[in-house]
């Protein structure tokens, strides 16, 4: 199963650092969320940052996960040559993430 199928995202911005919001669309699915959607399978799903450069924050009441990642955008607005900046087109990226069964 994609993520996808059981989530949808949001990110933002400020300088260098993205932040992807996953949000479950039904409170069943949370717990998958939850326990499967690592810091460490975010960085490898992207395979352009290491592990350490994500932070995780989980707001169970809104059945969401946020990660942080550091240095995910080659400088920030002002100063990356990358078509998508602003990093917009990582939460479709990470959405597209294969979950392990369990």
């Amino acid at each position: 199963m994609r993520l996808h199928e059981i989530a949808h995202a949001r990110t933002g911005d400020k300088g260098d650092t993205s932040n992807i919001s996953l949000i479950a669309y039904a409170e069943a699915d949370w717990r998958a969320l939850r326990d499967r959607v690592t810091p460490e399978r975010v960085a490898a799903h992207f395979g352009t940052f290491p592990a350490r450069a994500v932070t995780r924050y989980e707001l169970p009441q809104l059945q969401a996960l946020n990660f942080v990642i550091r240095g995910a955008l080659t400088g920030g607005v002002t100063r990356s040559l990358a078509q998508d900046a602003h990093g917009k087109c990582l939460a479709s990226v990470l959405l597209e993430m294969e979950l392990p069964e369990g």
